[in-house]
């Protein structure tokens, strides 16, 4: 196993399962396959080895996959990196998500053996309902779920895009069974700040379920890259219509981003995910995604930066208008 830097883990959620405050997105190694394998780039089995092998070195220990990452190419990559870079099962977390879409909960049950397949072995820590879009409800999903926990397939269960009452729903019919929720995966960064308003935090806070924050650079915005006009012009004509809207209302946090970055030397990125994690306590995880290998050495490098509360509040007030 790869020897990583000593991180201060988090539990997840209150299932005693101890994570680092960042976690490895990969949606990006989709394969080219799926719907986000027709935007992400087709990354080589090398590629991606060298990139969870840079994220474990640094101290991150898991990572988040979904079976809609390329229909289990995502899975069966971080399996091969995995095992590539001789990590061992209890030393590395592994985050799955079930796609409810057009299906019933007991599609859970018919797919699960799939799903362990692909991770080759490696514990499915938390598996997750990846959206409240399925044809059964949230109580029936959470007894299927309680099912595979007590049957040893899967160790906790998490939900994602749900909203307050959906994840209300989940944690009680979970709490019948004598099980907790351990998370809820939502979109959240200094640009989307809806769940502060929404009622999600105030119930992840109560529950004690944590959030994972996907999304945790606003699409790219908060690096800054894109302010630049010739970095703009650059990306795709898709991307920059999806950015053009709130390329200049975020101007003036990214300055803000971009003033802070330097007296820490380090990126913009890398204080807007530190402000992520931090601002809230121990309740958010962050889950950045990686194409290329320096993208991992940032997000495990973000993990060492200790934002002053001036800095984090300074932060706060200039992304208000983002709740």
């Amino acid at each position: 196993m790869i020897e990583g830097i000593e991180v201060r883990r988090r539990s997840l959620g209150k299932t005693g399962i101890e994570v680092s405050p960042i976690g490895l997105g990969t949606n990006k190694f989709s394969g080219g396959k799926g719907l986000f394998g027709l935007i992400m780039p087709d990354l080589s089995q090398e590629t991606i080895n060298e990139i969870v092998k840079t994220a474990l070195k640094g101290g991150i220990n898991w990572l988040d996959t979904a079976e809609i990452y390329g229909f289990g190419h995502s899975e069966r990559a971080i399996t091969n990196a995995l095992k590539a870079v001789a990590a061992a099962d209890e030393d590395v977390v592994i985050v799955d998500k079930w796609m409810p879409l057009l299906r019933t909960a007991r599609n859970i049950r018919r797919t699960i053996d799939k799903r362990l397949n692909l991770l080759g072995g490696f514990t499915l820590d938390l598996y997750m309902i990846h959206n409240p879009m399925g044809f059964s409800s949230p109580e029936a999903e959470m007894e299927i779920m309680a099912d595979l926990v007590e049957s040893g397939k899967i160790r906790s269960v998490g939900v994602s895009n749900f909203n307050a009452e959906q994840m209300r729903r989940a944690h009680s019919a979970l709490a019948k069974r004598g099980l907790p929720l351990a998370a809820n995966q939502v979109e959240y960064s200094l640009l989307n700040r809806k769940i502060e308003a929404n009622g999600v935090l105030d119930a992840a806070k109560e529950l004690g379920v944590s959030i994972i924050a996907w999304g945790p650079l606003g699409s790219g915005l908060l690096t800054g890259k894109f302010h630049t006009e010739e970095r703009y012009n650059q990306a795709p004509i898709g991307r920059r219509l999806m950015l053009r809207r709130n390329l200049e209302d975020s101007r003036p946090l990214v300055i803000l981003l971009q003033e802070i970055a330097a007296t820490h030397k380090v990126t913009a990125a890398q204080i807007a995910v530190s402000w992520l994690i931090n601002f809230q306590g121990d309740l958010i995880l962050a889950i950045p995604g990686a194409s290329k290998v320096h993208h991992a050495e940032q997000s495990a490098d973000a993990l060492k930066i200790h934002l002053s509360d001036d800095e984090m509040d300074r932060l706060d007030e200039a992304s208000l208008p983002f709740r």
